[in-house]
């Protein structure tokens, strides 16, 4: 059995008992997932596209990511004005360096889940992934915040997130990726394996219900729920068509 297919069937179970955990308990647990999660698109990485390829985009991925989070702490720009909590560890800039792992671990899935709806066509591809990357945000920060790990002191309109920080996902999302077109923009994701796709599909399945039947947030459910399944949806049909 492949390392990834291994660690996406751990990530499942951690993150089927993680709703059910006492509060005392969550802290270690969300970071223990954050690592797992990045192990596991790490590996499919690898096994998919090689070490110089695949383990290089998600590196620059979260470089990348990392950078626009220290900009963003300290000017507020892309994303807004907002501010860290100590829960995610050790910080630089005000930053925890486990942030890094949020934009390198979705990265790749997001990636290929644009690579399936839009084939050839690089710009295209590029506008997509950082959409799909944004839609798994209308998940994860909304939790976050209610669970004290960040925080906007203007709050906002969506589950006390602004609309600014979503813009700053899109557009750090299409650097990201602009990047990741120069590093492996000649991939085929119909021939990589379904390893990515998968983790992008069971994140999108597992927060839908995870929100809806566990943490009764059903505006997060649903909002989540539309936003990565415009995504999720045709690149699940360009996949069964081929």
């Amino acid at each position: 059995m492949r390392a990834s297919r291994a660690l996406l069937g751990a990530l499942v179970g951690a993150q089927m008992v993680y709703g059910r955990l006492p509060e005392r308990r969550l802290e270690g647990a969300t970071r223990g997932i954050v690592g797992l999660l990045l192990t596991a698109s790490l590996a499919e990485a690898v096994e998919a596209r090689g070490v110089r390829r695949g383990a290089g985009g998600v590196a620059a991925a979260g470089g990348l990511g990392f950078a626009a989070e220290l900009a963003g702490v300290a000017t507020g720009r892309p994303f807004g004005h907002y501010r860290y909590s100590g829960k995610l560890g050790p910080r630089l800039g005000g930053v925890p360096l486990l942030a890094a792992a949020a934009w390198a671990m979705m990265a790749r899935p997001s990636w290929v889940v644009a690579g399936l709806v839009a084939g050839r066509r690089r710009a295209l591809r590029v506008g997509l992934a950082a959409g799909a990357l944004t839609a798994w945000d209308v998940f994860l920060d909304p939790r976050m915040v209610r669970e004290g790990y960040w925080s906007w002191p203007g709050g906002g309109r969506y589950e006390g997130v602004p609309a600014s920080n979503f813009a700053g996902w899109f557009v750090t999302g299409a650097g990201v990726f602009a990047v990741w077109s120069v590093l492996d923009g000649g991939d085929e994701p119909l021939a990589d394996g379904d390893g990515a796709l998968a983790l992008y599909v069971w994140t999108w399945v597992g927060e839908t219900f995870a929100n809806a039947v566990l943490w009764r947030r059903p505006v997060v459910a649903a909002a989540g729920a539309t936003a990565m399944g415009a995504f999720a949806v045709p690149a699940l049909a360009a996949r069964l068509r081929a």
